[in-house]
């Protein structure tokens, strides 16, 4: 039976769809730390191909009165968990994924040197589905058999003043009962 993830950190679970924004990690640092985001573009709108285009670098900025506004990003996340609980992998965990931005972490700075970007389909002020803990949660327990994530926090935790997600209606009790059980 082949391994859940692979040598270079794919998860075989997970629909690939590679994105160019990543590059190499610093040699030497743990990957300890698992970031939780929210995303849902335009902001609210749930399904379609958005997020996925705007981590490949091929969103229509003219679709979408919001999408000019982030037209020169240039971001990613190692998965994204949609409403509907599909895993999308678009960085190995090998590669730091553009996702945390300035960041801090238990004095640590540059989070995206040592962690994993987890983006769940959904907002600060909408709940998440329960498939998405399902699947978070999966996905914890299998990235814990290859990295030393020690660590969960939210974006906001990592840049609070900065970032809200992943907001209010995300429940890290519900997360945490479900890796524990």
């Amino acid at each position: 039976m082949p391994a859940a993830i692979d040598r270079s950190g794919r998860v075989r679970a997970a629909r690939q769809a590679p994105s160019p924004n990543c590059d190499a990690r610093p040699r030497g640092v743990p990957v300890d730390l698992l970031v939780v985001h929210n995303i849902s573009l335009p902001p609210r709108v749930y399904g379609g191909g958005a997020i996925e285009d705007l981590f490949l670098n091929r969103l229509d900025a003219d679709a979408h009165p919001f999408f000019a506004s982030i037209r020169a990003l240039r971001v990613s996340a190692h998965f994204l968990v949609r409403r509907d609980g599909e895993l999308v992998q678009f960085v190995p965990c090998s590669k730091r994924a553009w996702h945390a931005g300035i960041s801090s972490f238990q004095g640590r700075e540059r989070c995206n040197d040592f962690s994993i970007g987890v983006e769940l389909e959904g907002s600060d002020d909408d709940p998440f589905e329960a498939v998405q803990y399902e699947v978070l949660a999966g996905l914890v327990r299998t990235l814990r058999t290859r990295y030393p994530i020690v660590h969960l926090a939210g974006h906001s935790d990592i840049a609070p003043g900065r970032k809200t997600d992943p907001g209010p209606c995300f429940d890290w009790q519900r997360l945490l009962a479900a890796l524990a059980g």
